[in-house]
């Protein structure tokens, strides 16, 4: 046996037979030892997170020469849904390569006849020249996955290919996070096969995924404020010298990373000192510092202005110039001609389809995204006042919006439509005092509010229904019952103590009156649905009767039940005279359930239009100042 450095370069470039994988990971397994309870142990052999290590550097150190390390000799331990490590491995030994396809995957992780054709031709687009299965740098092949009640993915099947743009565009619940999730190593898929190189691999952890080359930039940033540009990039990998932080080399090798994106950004400078486009950029420049062959970015432009979007998209192309495959993960569709070479649609789990962006428009993709939408009816008993309750005039906000001005009637349903960014949220904030603003008016029945705060208006008889209720609306760790007390104590505590007995009447009341699914109302509200913890946030604000109630995404992550509860709940509040500021992101909700819908875009009222003048997919153009023949 060779020893000293030629053994151990022998091992790093070894891809041959399989006695030189054993070598390379330690003896031969053995099938079974004894001990333990008479159980198998996890050999060290094939099939062991070893093993998996040392195939991931090895690809690592091929694939920098132009080299791929698969062949017959390569076996497929990586098909998702199979038992165990190597089983496909351990199958063909025991009966004589049975379990060997011609392609040397396993015979159950081939696919049926006819699926291999049909999705590739899906995957390039009916009118793209078919590509193999090794033009793709990352494929998923009939993904699926489950969650109790929910089929978040059902048989998607694309491909992503490296030098271009890849757009992977739908609506919320479309599936888009639970690809781009699975994609990462954050989540297991049900079904389905994922083929790096027309490999297929399992992706167990992010750490999988930085090993066969993919990153992932959230839409959230993961920047740490207080550190620089270098240590943010280098989080966690700073070289060191006698173990001490070099310093030196740190900032090198982070300007050597910025300089590769061909931007200037000062690795010195404290990270929080920078705008949100520079830090869109760190966090890129973050994620290339690991050499990834493919690139997820999730919403990068929701929170740019035009020009900062203009230089994001620059760093961008010049990735996919250089190679890296992009997938591209946005709301706003108009930045799609911009950027996108390919765009890929889901609508509720399944794969619409692949198109070219050169050969398609606008319209044609909002089709896709919701289809024929079966829109539910309002009420015909539902007819709002001809008294204003709320009147916005001039209303401003920094950079959130400007010059906004409404009216809002008794017992009126209206809602705010409008891309991400619009400035939708910081409007339903301001309205109710949790932000202050630079200029205009706030009148309650012809009242003129000063200086709003949430005190102050909820006792004008504003409610406002946060879109984060996990963490705005409600108190996780604290019973039903106390969640839906807490905005009506001051009705509930006679003479400044509460009593059991009072809660409870309003909370009985309140269960029954919204249909809130609960055997106990002393249960924390935490192992309620997102359907019934929504109820919960709206039952906490009915008892305190409102005059106006501000719902901001109010059915984000509910079911299809629910949501209908949650219309039918606005419906008899509009009977009582209450009125409602809804926004959603779902445009063909605004449509089935409001009066009047207001357009807001890039921080401004655009328009108005009545759900009977218009369909959700003309509203979604409106939204991005398209013209339906865009």
């Amino acid at each position: 046996m060779a020893t000293g450095d030629g053994a151990q370069e022998s091992r790093r470039h070894s891809h041959g037979p399989s006695r030189n994988r054993h070598h390379l990971v330690g003896q031969r397994r053995r099938h079974r030892r004894v001990g333990n309870g008479g159980q198998k142990r996890r050999p060290r052999g094939e099939g062991s997170r070893l093993w998996h290590r040392c195939q991931s550097a090895a690809r690592r150190i091929h694939a920098r020469r132009g080299q791929h390390l698969a062949g017959p000799h390569h076996p497929d331990p990586f098909r998702i849904g199979h038992k165990g490590h190597g089983a496909s491995h351990r199958g063909a030994q025991r009966s004589g390569g049975r379990g060997q396809g011609s392609d040397g995957r396993g015979a159950r992780g081939a696919p049926r006849p006819g699926r291999r054709a049909s999705f590739w031709l899906a995957a390039c687009g009916p009118d793209r020249p078919r590509q193999s299965v090794s033009s793709f740098k990352l494929a998923v092949e009939n993904l699926g996955k489950d969650y109790p009640g929910t089929v978040a993915l059902d048989e998607v099947s694309v491909g992503f290919a490296p030098g271009e743009v890849h757009a992977l565009i739908g609506k919320n619940g479309a599936g888009k996070s639970t690809l781009v999730k699975i994609l990462a190593g954050s989540v297991a898929p049900s079904r389905g096969r994922i083929l790096c190189d027309g490999v297929p691999v399992a992706l167990r952890s992010p750490q999988d995924a930085f090993d066969y080359g993919i990153a992932m930039v959230y839409q959230e940033l993961s920047l740490v404020p207080g550190l620089t540009v270098a240590e943010n990039i280098l989080l966690g990998r700073t070289p060191k010298r006698r173990g001490l932080i070099d310093w030196t080399a740190t900032y090198a090798r982070a300007e050597a990373v910025l300089a590769r994106l061909g931007v200037a950004i000062d690795v010195r400078a404290r990270t929080g000192d920078l705008g949100v486009a520079q830090q869109q950029i760190v966090e890129i420049a973050k994620a290339m510092s690991f050499d990834p062959a493919v690139l997820i970015l999730d919403e990068p432009t929701s929170a740019l202005a035009t020009h900062e979007t203009e230089q994001l998209f620059r760093v961008v192309k010049g990735l996919a110039a250089a190679g890296v495959a992009i997938i591209y993960i946005s709301h706003r569709l108009q930045e799609l001609h911009s950027i996108a070479d390919r765009v890929t649609v889901l609508r509720d789990g399944h794969h619409i389809g692949t198109v070219a962006m050169r050969e398609t428009s606008i319209a044609e993709i909002v089709q896709m995204m919701f289809g024929e939408v079966a829109q539910q009816e309002r009420p015909d008993d539902l007819q709002p006042g001809a008294t204003p309750v709320l009147e916005v005039q001039g209303l401003s906000c920094g950079d959130s919006f400007t010059d906004v001005s409404f009216a809002l009637y008794e017992g009126e349903i209206l809602g705010i439509a409008g891309m991400l960014g619009a400035g939708r949220t910081e409007l339903l904030r301001a309205l109710f005092g949790a932000d202050a603003c630079d200029h205009g008016e706030i009148l309650i029945q012809g009242q003129r509010v000063q200086a709003p705060t949430p005190p102050k208006m909820k006792a004008q008889g504003l409610a406002f229904t946060p879109e984060n209720r996990k963490e705005e609306a409600l108190i996780q760790a604290h019973s039903i019952r106390a969640n839906m007390c807490l905005a009506s104590m001051g009705r509930i505590a006679r003479r400044g103590y509460i009593t059991r007995v009072e809660e409870q009447s309003v909370v009985d009341a309140l269960v029954t009156q919204l249909e809130i699914k609960v055997a106990d109302t002393e249960a924390p509200v935490s192992v309620l649905s997102g359907g019934n913890q929504q109820k919960v946030v709206l039952g906490n604000w009915l008892g305190n009767r409102p005059r106006v109630i501000l719902f901001d995404e109010p059915t984000r992550g509910v079911d299809v039940q629910a949501k209908q509860q949650i219309f039918e709940a606005m419906w008899d509040l509009s009977r009582q005279g209450i009125a409602s500021l809804f926004v959603s992101t779902e445009l063909e909700e605004l449509v089935e359930v409001c009066h009047r819908i207001l357009i807001m875009r890039e921080g401004r009222i655009e328009g108005q239009v009545r759900p009977g003048e218009i369909s959700a997919d003309e509203l979604a153009l409106r939204c991005m100042g398209a013209a339906r023949n865009a």
